[in-house]
C-alpha cells in the first residue's frame, strides 16, 4: 500500500518547519509553554482549568515535607523533657528543661502550626469550619494551657507540650502526604496533555497545511507521520499503523489499526503513517474525558473527608 503521507504536496504553514517525530520528543516545559499558548488545543482549555487550583502542589510538598522534618527534630528534646516520658524511662528531668520545652514548643507552635492556623482563618472567614479549625484550636489550647502551667498559672498537669509537638509533628505528616499524591495525580494530567501534538497536518484538496490542532473539525482529513501523535479522535481510511496506545489505555504493546479502525487523541502511530478522518476534536475526544474526570476526582472531596469536616464543624 502506498504510504498515505506521500499523497500530498507538503506545504509549510507559517514558515514552520516539519518534524517526523511532532510532539513525542518535545520536553514538559515545551509542552507548558504551548499550553498557555492555544488554551483551548483538544481539551487543553478544559486541562488548563483543572490544574488553576493545584498549580502549587509541588511547593506544597516540599513545604510539608521540610516543616515535618524540621519540626521532628525539634519535638525530639521537647518529649525527651517531658516528665511523663522520664518517669516512663526511668529518668530525671532538671527544673531548667521545663522552659527548654517551652520555648522549643512555642516555636513548633509558632512556625510548624502556621498551615493549619491560616487554614483555620480561611474557613472561619468563608464560614465553613472544618479539619484545619479543629486542628488550630487542639494546638492553640495546647499551647495556651503548656504556657499557664509553666508559669504557675493552673496546675502543672495542664501542660501539654510534648502532646502539642507530636500533635504538629503527625499533622504535618499528614498533610505532607495528601499534598504528595495530589502533586502525582496533577504530574499525571500534565503527562496526558504532553500526548497531544502542537500542530496537525490537515489535507486541503492537493497540499497538507500545518494547523492548530484546536482548528480541526469534523470531517477534516489529517495525516499522520511515522512517530507523530494522533490530533484528535477519528477513524483511519487510508494507511496502517501499530499504534502505541500505553497511555491511554495501558498496553504497554503496540496495536494494529487500519482502514476504519478508530484511533484516539494522543496516540502514536510507531511505524508507518495514517490518514485519519477527524470524529470528535476538542472536549468531545476521549483524551479531554479522561483529564476531565482525573480533575474531577482530584478536586473533589472524599466521603471520608466530609464526613471528617462535619464531625470537625460539630466539635
Amino acid at each position: 500500500m502506498t504510504d498515505p503521507t506521500t499523497h500530498h504536496h507538503h506545504h509549510d504553514h507559517d514558515g514552520v518547519a516539519t518534524t517526523e517525530s511532532g510532539h513525542v520528543d518535545d520536553s514538559h516545559a515545551e509542552h507548558e509553554g504551548h499550553a498557555v499558548k492555544h488554551g483551548a488545543h483538544a481539551g487543553h482549555g478544559d486541562q488548563g482549568s483543572g490544574h488553576s487550583g493545584h498549580a502549587g502542589h509541588g511547593d506544597h510538598v516540599s513545604q510539608f515535607r521540610r516543616l515535618f522534618w524540621i519540626n521532628l527534630v525539634i519535638a525530639i528534646p521537647v518529649v525527651a523533657f517531658s516528665p511523663m516520658f522520664a518517669m516512663l524511662l526511668g529518668y530525671s528531668v532538671p527544673s531548667w528543661a521545663r522552659w527548654v520545652a517551652a520555648v522549643l514548643g512555642t516555636v513548633m507552635y509558632a512556625w510548624g502550626g502556621t498551615p493549619f492556623l491560616t487554614g483555620a482563618v480561611s474557613e472561619l472567614k468563608s464560614r465553613k469550619p472544618g479539619m484545619m479549625l479543629l486542628i488550630a484550636l487542639g494546638i492553640t489550647v495546647a499551647f495556651l494551657a503548656s504556657w499557664a502551667a509553666t508559669v504557675g498559672l493552673v496546675h502543672h498537669e495542664l501542660e501539654f507540650w510534648w502532646e502539642l509537638a507530636l500533635l504538629i509533628v503527625i499533622m504535618l505528616l499528614g498533610h505532607w502526604i495528601e499534598m504528595r499524591s495530589l502533586a502525582q495525580t496533577t504530574s499525571a494530567l500534565d503527562s496526558l496533555a504532553a500526548l497531544l501534538p502542537d500542530e496537525a497536518e490537515r489535507v486541503e484538496g492537493d497540499e497538507t497545511v500545518k494547523v492548530d490542532p484546536a482548528e480541526l473539525r469534523v470531517g477534516d482529513v489529517v495525516i499522520v507521520r511515522p512517530g507523530g501523535s494522533v490530533p484528535a479522535d477519528g477513524t483511519v481510511i487510508d494507511g496502517r499503523a501499530d499504534m502505541d496506545e500505553s497511555m491511554i489505555t495501558g498496553e504497554s504493546r503496540p496495536v494494529a489499526r487500519g482502514e476504519g479502525d478508530a484511533v484516539t487523541a494522543g496516540t502514536v502511530a510507531t511505524d508507518s503513517g495514517l490518514r485519519v478522518e477527524i470524529t470528535a476534536t476538542g472536549d468531545d475526544t476521549a483524551l479531554a474525558g479522561i483529564n476531565r474526570l482525573v480533575a474531577e476526582a482530584q478536586g473533589s472531596s472524599s466521603r471520608a473527608q466530609r464526613i471528617a469536616d462535619k464531625a470537625a464543624a460539630l466539635l
